[in-house]
């Protein structure tokens, strides 16, 4: 299956004054929406999204309900032999707010609706138990579809015309954060603008689109257009999608959303790359070697110290203790109470007793993985918060591959649909506890050098640092200290390169002044 990533510049701001550490971020609590949704525009409904639907509300044992008044809407449902097909259809709000006349969505797996005009169909349902037991249906699973004008009610907003003139109003918002739109007109593009916290869908004839949870895949014979508005000193975004386009929902959001914010990103002049207080121990990944370890846990406090190893970078499930390699390092070197942090839960992360540990911290490990994981369950959080104060207090914060990009202020290869994109707009802010650079990791071992190249000419303001594997820079103050088996890659772009790099290569052994940019003889 073809597959396309969206590529665009992320607005992730907060600012670093006087060359502190930055605060974390305001939070982004975006997730998934729970079940399926499946939505075309005008035409014949694309067979890929009538499976789609068909096998997301359970296939033969689908309980399937038609929202519509015409039985022949019923019949292509019928075809595919679920365990039931039943058509409803409210009179009016009075009827909609019937116990009795909800009873089919409340065992529904599926819900279809088939025809009928955004404004009549919102005018009946919004508000009613009908809008509940939908809400309910996706919460334990469901699916829910439609097809053509009708299509625009799941948004958050609902963009209703009359003639040339165009109003928003509030959808069923079982789509959050999103607008829908079954044509594509310039009048859709300015409610877009509009509403720039929102992305717009819009949906040729014979197109589709297939979500669940946090995946968006678009199916059926025409594109799409996926619309972000202008904001925060970034042009429209524009993309269309052909079919077998895949697209993560959470991360569009999370573009719309930063975009409509007015906390900026990147600044133009982000803060100096100096840790006043604490160390940081960041490492390239590929394994790191016994000095590396040995000496996290001197600058953590020595053995003796709490040490709080987060794996949540990991595929799930997430392994015991001893099957994280790890967990298992620090033990091997030293480490006599390391203790593991994980949740995906932004609630749990907020718990004060699910963090309790971390007061007493000497260090914070950030493993590998993938770093959005990280921003998705942390970002803003209790935990989050006690972790900066470990550094803040004296302590120490490390971490390899996903947990040495988490560390820096702008974090490549944050899409959650792939590492290969260095600028993912909604991903790219890291939790700074090194300001004003942007680290990656695997570096030389992978080739990366024209990744960071190509990062640098899009953020020049940023000192890029490149690590390579079983590699680490222990930075105090504005000083890294190169260790390990290899070399580390500094990207300054307001110098001219004198060589045949655009980068300064610092070998193990060597140190590196972060604050004015020059190795240390």
């Amino acid at each position: 299956m073809p597959t396309r990533l969206v590529l665009l510049a992320v607005i992730l701001g907060f600012i670093n004054l006087n060359g502190r550490a930055a605060d974390a971020p305001k939070p982004l609590p975006i997730e998934a929406i729970p079940g399926a949704m499946i939505v075309a525009g005008s035409g014949d409904l694309p067979q890929d999204a009538r499976q789609a639907f068909f096998d997301l509300a359970g296939k033969d044992k689908a309980k399937i309900v038609v929202v519509s008044g015409r039985k022949a809407d019923r019949e292509p449902w019928q075809e595919l032999k679920p365990a039931s097909v039943v058509l409803l259809a409210a009179r009016d709000r009075q009827q909609a707010d019937d116990s009795e006349f909800v009873k089919p969505i409340a065992e529904a797996t599926g819900v279809w609706f088939s025809g009928g005009k955004p404004d009549r169909t919102l005018e009946t349902y919004r508000g009613t138990l009908v809008e509940k037991e939908l809400k309910k249906l996706q919460a334990r699973g469901g699916a829910i579809g439609a097809a053509g004008e009708v299509a625009a009610i799941f948004p958050t907003l609902v963009l209703l015309r009359n003639g040339e003139n165009s109003r928003g109003e509030k959808g069923l918002d079982l789509l959050p954060g999103f607008i829908i739109d079954p044509k594509i007109e310039n009048t859709f593009e300015k409610a877009i603008d509009g509403h720039k916290a929102l992305v717009g869908l819009s949906l040729a004839e014979g197109s589709g689109i297939v979500i669940r949870g946090r995946s968006m895949r678009i199916v059926g014979e025409n594109s799409i257009a996926i619309r972000i508005a202008a904001g925060a000193g970034k042009p429209v975004a524009n993309q269309e999608a052909k079919a077998g386009s895949l697209f993560d929902t959470v991360q569009l959001r999370r573009a719309a959303a930063n975009r409509a914010s007015q906390n900026s990103f990147p600044p133009a002049a982000p803060g100096d790359p100096v840790v006043e207080k604490g160390s940081l121990l960041i490492v390239g990944g590929g394994g790191a070697g016994p000095e590396i370890w040995k000496k996290f846990i001197e600058l953590a406090g020595g053995p003796e110290s709490t040490i709080v190893m987060i794996p949540t970078a990991l595929e799930d499930p997430i392994p015991p203790d001893a099957n994280i390699s790890e967990v298992n390092a620090l033990k091997r070197f030293g480490a006599k109470n390391v203790v593991t942090l994980h949740t995906r839960s932004r609630k749990q992360a907020n718990d004060p007793k699910f963090s309790e540990v971390l007061l007493k911290a000497k260090g914070v490990w950030w493993g590998g993985g993938r770093q959005w994981k990280f921003i998705d369950s942390y970002e803003g959080t209790l935990a989050e918060k006690r972790i900066r104060e470990v550094l803040g207090r004296g302590g120490a914060i490390g971490g390899s591959s996903a947990g040495a990009s988490i560390q820096s202020e702008y974090m490549p290869r944050g899409h959650p649909l792939g590492n290969t994109v260095m600028a993912a707009e909604g991903y790219e802010r890291g939790f700074a506890y090194l300001p004003g650079c942007a680290v990656d990791q695997h570096f030389f071992a992978r080739k990366r050098t024209a990744d960071m190249t190509g990062l640098m000419k899009k953020y020049p303001q940023f000192l890029g640092i490149g690590i390579d594997e079983g590699t680490a820079i222990v930075v105090k103050g504005g000083t890294a200290e190169v260790i390990g088996r290899s070399k580390v890659a500094f990207y300054d772009k307001r110098k001219t390169p004198t060589g045949d790099t655009d980068y300064e290569e610092v070998k193990a052994g060597e140190k590196y002044d972060l604050k004015k940019r020059q190795m240390l003889k």
